[in-house]
């Protein structure tokens, strides 16, 4: 195969499997290390994958983006660390917007149930988590459910949003850069998203630290919109001195 065709073989790989390793891939495709190193730093250079020591993994764009399912499977033990230091910073909010996604959904587990909370949430995955907890109201947001990530978007959505001040709202992203702020794969759902920020008094970000620096299609959010950033010790300090500079306080768990 010529050089396109193996770099889409290679994205191909690394969206099915979520990740790639550069001896595997030579070996897969019988070519030399160092090809497959020039591959994955042409893709990056065009948004598709993020490097890693040995490997890369890809980015979510327009055309792009993994499934809850998937999600569950990949960096759990961080994302329930990001989860419950997240719920830590609740304080004495009484309503919490909940959004679509596997950390809020860990989030939305973490939170306490031992006193009165009203959580809403566009996730059916975050209201069937919170369904039992008898302190806890639940407002399920209605619209057009997204099949890949369980969770409601269109105009039906945010109107239903608009009508709310919440006291903090926990907000996730598949991606955050300083340059470029909070961004995700789908129109619909950074219509929601960026409602939840005008509707909400304090905005916390929880998402893994390879959300960091990639930029997917549509901008919801800027970096000093967030009072805290809580992410894990996979951002280096140094990276994580720099987004605070712009406002958020960052918490590395």
């Amino acid at each position: 195969m010529d050089t396109d065709e193996r770099r889409r073989e290679i994205l191909e790989i690394a969206r099915r499997d979520g990740s790639v390793e550069v001896t595997a891939l030579a070996g897969k495709l019988q070519v030399a290390k160092e090809t497959v190193r020039r591959d994955l730093h042409a893709l990056e250079g065009h948004g598709l994958v993020r490097r890693t020591h040995g490997g890369a993994y890809p980015v979510e764009s327009a055309g792009f983006e993994t499934t809850l399912a998937v999600r569950t499977t990949r960096l759990v033990p961080q994302k329930s660390r990001i989860a419950a230091a997240a719920a830590d910073l609740l304080g004495d909010a009484e309503t919490v917007f909940v959004d679509e996604g596997f950390t809020p959904q860990l989030v939305a587990e973490a939170l306490p149930r031992d006193r009165p909370l009203t959580v809403v949430t566009a996730s059916l995955a975050v209201a069937t988590a919170l369904a039992d907890a008898e302190k806890i109201a639940v407002l399920l947001l209605g619209g057009r459910v997204r099949g890949s990530t369980m969770a409601t978007v269109d105009h039906w959505t945010t109107r239903m949003l608009s009508e709310f001040v919440i006291d903090l709202a926990y907000v996730g992203a598949n991606g955050i850069s300083r340059e470029y702020g909070l961004t995700t794969p789908d129109p619909a759902v950074s219509e929601v998203k960026a409602q939840a920020m005008r509707s909400a008094r304090r905005r916390i970000f929880a998402g893994i630290h390879t959300k960091f620096g990639a930029v997917s299609f549509c901008r919801f959010a800027d970096v000093s919109d967030f009072e805290s950033i809580v992410t894990d010790a996979g951002l280096p300090s140094a990276e994580a001195q720099r987004y605070s500079l712009l406002g958020p306080q960052v918490i590395r768990v």
